[in-house]
C-alpha cells in the first residue's frame, strides 16, 4: 500500500460542506466515490486537514488516502480530474510516509475572507464574496482590533456554542486586512481553529469596521471567554480554506 497526500480545491457553493453526511451531497463523497471506482468497488477511505462547513470553499486543502495502485502521482492527479465533478479540482499529488496524516500532522492553516464593497456586486461573485450593499468599514479600526487576536489565548468566544472541543487555547500567528480594488481580504493564519471561529472572528471584526463596537473591546471579549460577548458568525460563502502547513 502507499500513502498519497493530495492538495484540492473546490467550490463549496453545492456542497453540505466537507465530511460524508447522509442523504447529502459532500467533498469527501464525491472523493470517495471516484476511488471506489478506480479500486473497482473497493472502498478508499479519505482523510482531510479538517472539514469545512456548507458553502465554505477551499483553495489548497489537503488530504490523504492510501492506495493499491501503482499509478505514477502525475497521473494519478489527472485520473482523479476526469472523473471528479467541476467543482472539485485536484492539485496535486504527492506520495508520502506512512506516518503523514492529513489531519494530526498539520502545524498551521491559513485562511481568507472576502467582503465586496461595491454598491452593486456582480452576478458571478455573488457566491464567493459577501456582499455589504456599499458599506466600507473603517479597516484601519480592523486592524487595531486586530492586534488582539495575535498572539496565544483561550479562544472559547470565538468559538461555535455546539463544540465538543474541551481544550480551546489556540496560537493566531497573523491578521492581515488589505483591499483589493473593491473588495476587503481578511487573511488569518494560527496553529489550528476552533469550529466557526474564523467566520466569528471576521464578523466580530466586521463590526468593529462599521462602528458597532470599539477596537478596544477586542481585549475584553477574549478575557471574558464568553461567545455571546463577541459579534455574529459571518456567513460561510465568503471563507476559503488557502493553506495547510506541515512540519518538514
Amino acid at each position: 500500500m502507499r500513502r498519497l497526500k493530495a492538495i484540492i480545491s473546490y467550490d463549496g457553493t453545492n456542497f453540505a460542506g466537507y465530511q460524508v453526511q447522509p442523504g447529502e451531497r459532500t467533498v469527501q463523497l464525491e472523493l470517495e466515490k471516484v476511488l471506489s471506482i478506480m479500486h473497482k468497488g473497493e472502498p478508499v477511505k479519505v482523510t482531510a486537514s479538517g472539514r469545512t462547513d456548507a458553502r465554505v470553499h477551499a483553495t489548497g486543502q489537503t488530504i490523504h488516502f492510501d492506495t493499491r495502485l501503482m499509478i505514477p502521482c502525475e497521473k494519478y492527479m489527472k485520473a482523479l480530474n476526469v472523473q471528479l465533478p467541476r467543482d472539485i479540482r485536484v492539485l496535486s499529488v504527492e506520495e508520502v510516509p506512512d506516518d503523514f496524516h492529513a489531519r494530526y500532522s498539520v502545524s498551521g492553516k491559513r485562511y481568507r475572507y472576502i467582503w465586496s464593497c461595491e454598491p452593486i456586486q456582480s452576478p458571478f461573485r455573488r457566491h464567493y464574496t459577501v456582499e455589504t450593499n456599499g458599506t466600507k468599514p473603517d479597516i484601519g479600526a480592523m486592524q487595531e482590533a486586530a492586534k488582539s487576536i495575535i498572539g496565544t489565548h483561550d479562544f472559547s468566544c470565538f468559538c461555535a456554542a455546539n463544540t465538543s472541543v474541551v481544550d480551546k487555547v489556540r496560537t493566531v500567528t497573523k491578521i492581515e486586512l488589505v483591499w483589493h480594488g473593491e473588495e476587503l481580504h481578511m487573511t488569518i493564519e494560527g496553529n489550528g481553529f476552533l469550529y466557526n471561529m474564523v467566520r466569528i472572528i471576521a464578523g466580530t471584526l466586521w463590526e468593529v469596521g462599521t462602528g458597532k463596537r470599539e477596537a478596544e473591546s477586542l481585549a475584553k471579549i477574549i478575557e471574558s471567554k464568553d461567545r455571546n460577548k463577541a459579534g455574529k458568525t459571518a456567513p460561510a460563502h465568503g471563507l476559503y480554506l488557502e493553506k495547510v502547513y506541515y512540519e518538514l
